[in-house]
């Protein structure tokens, strides 16, 4: 699919980021059908693509948000992920399912918007110490389950970047170990062992600070 002067015709909607991060449309489809729209698309149909966009953009975007923390970064990770998309799906030979393809890269573009973020923090920072993420506890913050939903939050944040991806993927997600491992490219045992580590900083942060 040729690219010169070409820029994909990728709209992504913001509205979907007032949706409920828990509660998001899966959109099904017969393989056969998948198949014929990945075909259009490496032939260069930018409607077949755009369907493909509709169809996963909530679910890429929710993952997305989860895990950079900031519905603006996240819709614009989003949006550059489809294009990235748009760019190599000739390359997409079907050896795994496309919605995880599609959330490899959205991942490994967020892990680095990650450690973009972090290292201008700590380069802003003398001690080096991590700046709490935003979203401070709200006036409600003396409610045990608002109090309880900020550290949460707070502790996944604090989280490394691949201990956060597996997290989110795994806990949020429900993902299959198996099916991560495709996206991050570690071994079952190595992001069984990353979301462990997680779930213990979290338990211990939220302990630490009720």
């Amino acid at each position: 699919m040729s690219q010169e002067g070409f820029s994909p015709d990728v709209h992504v909607h913001r509205d979907i980021a007032s949706e409920s991060c828990s509660s998001y449309i899966v959109f099904l489809m017969q393989d056969t059908h998948e198949e014929d729209m990945i075909e259009a698309c490496r032939q260069g149909d930018r409607a077949a693509f755009n369907q493909l966009v509709q169809m996963y953009q909530e679910k890429v975007f929710v993952v997305v948000q989860r895990m950079v923390d900031n519905t603006d970064d996240a819709y614009d990770i989003t949006q550059e992920a489809f294009v990235r998309a748009y760019e190599g799906i000739s390359g997409f030979r079907g050896e795994s399912q496309l919605f995880t393809w599609l959330y490899r890269i959205a991942v490994n573009m967020s892990l680095n918007h990650l450690r973009k973020k972090r290292l201008r923090g700590f380069l802003r920072l003398e001690d080096g110490h991590q700046a709490v993420a935003a979203g401070d506890p709200s006036p409600a913050a003396d409610a045990e389950a608002t109090e309880l939903r900020n550290l949460v939050e707070t502790a996944i944040e604090m989280l490394p970047a691949k201990q956060k991806a597996v997290f989110v993927l795994r806990y949020y997600d429900e993902m299959p170990y198996e099916e991560i491992s495709t996206i991050l490219g570690t071994s079952t045992g190595g992001l069984k062992a990353n979301y462990h580590h997680a779930m213990k900083k979290i338990e211990t942060y939220v302990k630490a600070h009720l």
